[in-house]
């Protein structure tokens, strides 16, 4: 089953493909995103990305959560469902 990650902390000019490569380290990454503005087009700084594999995901958070990449201490935990 896939595993949704929320990645935090990003530095403003991080891509998508950027946050790919970072993550694809640890298994097989299905998608990467970066939230941005719907208005200015400019990132938030955080996204998301999905593991087809739970164990990679697993990994992924223990090797990279409060690591630092691009300049910035990024924050890497499961996501939580939106809040209704």
């Amino acid at each position: 089953m896939a595993k949704k990650l929320f990645v935090g902390s990003l530095a403003w000019e991080t891509t998508q493909e950027e946050l790919q490569e970072l993550f694809a380290q640890y298994g097989d990454v299905e998608e990467a995103i970066i939230i941005s503005d719907k208005f200015s087009g400019r990132s938030k700084g955080f996204g998301f990305v999905t593991f087809t594999d739970d164990a990679a995901a697993d990994e992924a958070i223990a090797q990279l959560n409060e690591t630092e990449f691009k300049g910035r201490k990024i924050v890497v935990n499961e996501a939580k469902p939106p809040r209704q």
